[in-house]
């Protein structure tokens, strides 16, 4: 369920009309509604309580949406963080997000980011190779200080709605391998400077189908087991996020319901906590990007194409995962025409869809390209010197702008010119 509906004014986001949002703070942009960012992590709280487990850390994916208003929103519920660089570390900080409550992930963790996730002092920082274990110790050494750590083990199993998104491969970048997981962890529990607080597994984004997730959390059900087996100990077990969402043309989706009766099975009777990172689950249906209609341009040969003020700068899933955006009228209206839907962007990629079926359009409509709040604002560019899309946040029948469109002179302003050219 989302909060976004066709009323008097058209389509609204709560009690704001998207009209209104476009007239007063310009298009592109995006519009996030808070309570559909509520409702859906408290279903995903309330479906994993239900099935018995007891206090989980429910890391929101910060990528997925880092916004820091978002991430206060979801702070504020009981969200913890799963970050992937000392920026997104920042900004849940920012946004009152505890370090304790915080994962930090990635594979190329520098020596500095390390140091930052230690002085702050996260719940656990996700190893993902060996050498990396390694400079995590040396780091710990050097500050004096003891580095909670989980293993991030790759499961060699495939899921995920495309191939640049699916991670838990034997091929994938990510993680250890099963073979070697159980000697690290034996290796940092005889580190002085290290703590093995656990494992985890993520394999992959936008996963439609149960029985992968079942299959990698029943591995690692069987290390966790054989690493208490050998007397080592593991407080927490790191199921990672992925849980797909309706995007309208795509299979339905498992429900959290249904996720979370799955995990009470596989991880029945486990003496450990358990750890989640939901993130395009719970922001994805909870933004739109509103973009105005440029022109329609129509070839002899009858082919139409619709061209937009949004680009793939401002929403590139389509242009880097032939992503499809449900796209509707902000005002509602009958009839149908087929369309490629473009952008402005000097690239063939700026197209959005092609042959789409869509209400008839002229210039100066507008559109909304639904199920974009996540991966959307948080992968903008300014590619073509285009400003970054603004951000709103709607509550009920109020509006915020939560990150400004930059001015061109703002932009410049970045840029420096050597005295000596």
């Amino acid at each position: 369920m989302n909060h976004f509906e066709y009323g008097p004014e058209g389509l609204a986001c709560e009690g704001v009309p998207l009209a209104k949002i476009a007239a007063e703070v310009g298009t592109p942009v995006y519009v996030y509604s808070r309570a559909t960012l509520e409702r859906h992590f408290t279903v995903f709280r309330d479906a994993l309580a239900l099935a018995g487990v007891v206090d989980p850390l429910i890391a929101y994916a910060v990528k997925a949406n880092s916004n820091v208003a978002v991430l206060k929103v979801l702070g504020d519920l009981g969200a913890g963080a799963d970050t992937v660089s000392e920026g997104e570390i920042r900004r849940a900080l920012a946004a009152g997000i505890p370090g304790e409550r915080i994962v930090f992930s990635g594979v190329g963790k520098t020596r500095r980011e390390i140091a930052f996730a230690l002085s702050v002092g996260v719940a656990e920082i996700n190893v993902e190779s060996e050498p990396e274990l390694d400079l995590i110790a040396q780091v710990a050494a050097d500050m004096g200080v003891k580095a909670k750590v989980a293993f991030r083990v790759n499961p060699d199993v495939a899921a995920g709605g495309h191939a640049k998104i699916a991670t838990g491969k034997s091929e994938n970048k990510f993680g250890v391998s099963f073979a070697e997981a159980a000697r690290l962890y034996a290796n940092a529990s005889n580190n002085s400077s290290l703590e093995p607080v656990g494992v985890a597994c993520h394999i992959g984004s936008q996963i439609t189908d149960l029985e992968p997730m079942r299959a990698a959390f029943t591995k690692m059900r069987g290390l966790v087991e054989q690493l208490l087996g050998e007397g080592l100990s593991v407080e927490r077990l790191d199921l990672g996020g992925g849980l797909g969402v309706p995007y309208f043309n795509s299979p339905e989706p498992p429900s959290p319901a249904e996720f979370a009766a799955m995990v009470g099975e596989v991880t029945q009777g486990l003496p450990v906590t358990l750890a989640f990172e939901p993130g395009r689950v719970i922001a994805a249906n909870a933004g739109v990007l509103v973009s105005e209609v440029v022109h329609v341009h129509e070839r002899p040969e009858g082919r139409k194409f619709l061209v937009i003020d949004a680009a793939m700068n401002d929403l590139i899933r389509p242009a880097m995962y032939d992503a499809f955006h449900d796209i509707r009228p902000v005002i509602r209206r009958g009839g149908e025409t087929v369309y490629d839907v473009v952008g402005p962007v000097c690239e063939t990629g700026d197209t959005f869809t092609r042959d789409r079926a869509l209400p008839p359009f002229t210039t100066g409509d507008l559109i909304a390209f639904m199920s974009a709040g996540a991966y959307g604002a948080a992968m903008a560019s300014e590619y073509n010197t285009r400003p970054l899309v603004p951000e709103v946040l709607v509550d009920g029948d109020r509006y915020a702008v939560i990150r400004k469109r930059p001015t061109y002179d703002e932009i410049l302003a970045r840029d420096v010119v050597p005295e000596w050219v």
